[in-house]
């Protein structure tokens, strides 16, 4: 079946940095448009990146220039650098992948921002 399961969350302080991963299986992973959504508590869920199948990405406006996402095809994992994060920024961030009309989703993992 498929899995996807991220990590890399965690309490980080304003300004600075976390690398969450993505580990994909049972998908065709280098097909798959890989996204991170991110959902904080009584907001609903948004998108904050999206990398297609060959390498290009788009971001949420609230993360461009602080955020990059990337991806390795020969370890079916994609990657979301995060960079001069904001209080803001704390939710609980998710990956997803896109097959169409297939869509699957981790089950998340928390990013806190707070000092």
């Amino acid at each position: 079946q498929v899995q996807l399961v991220e990590s890399g969350g965690g309490l980080v302080q304003p300004g600075g940095s976390l690398r969450l991963s993505c580990a994909a299986s049972g998908i065709a992973f280098s097909i798959a448009t890989m996204g991170w959504y991110r959902q904080a508590p009584g907001k609903p869920r948004e998108l904050v990146a999206a990398i297609t199948s060959d390498g290009s990405a788009g971001y949420a406006d609230s993360v461009k220039g602080r955020f990059t996402i990337s991806r390795d095809n020969a370890k079916n994992t994609v990657y979301l650098q995060m960079g001069s994060l904001k209080p803001e920024d704390t939710a609980v961030y998710y990956c997803n992948g896109l097959i169409a009309p297939l869509n699957y989703w981790g089950r998340g993992t928390q990013v806190t921002v707070s000092s």
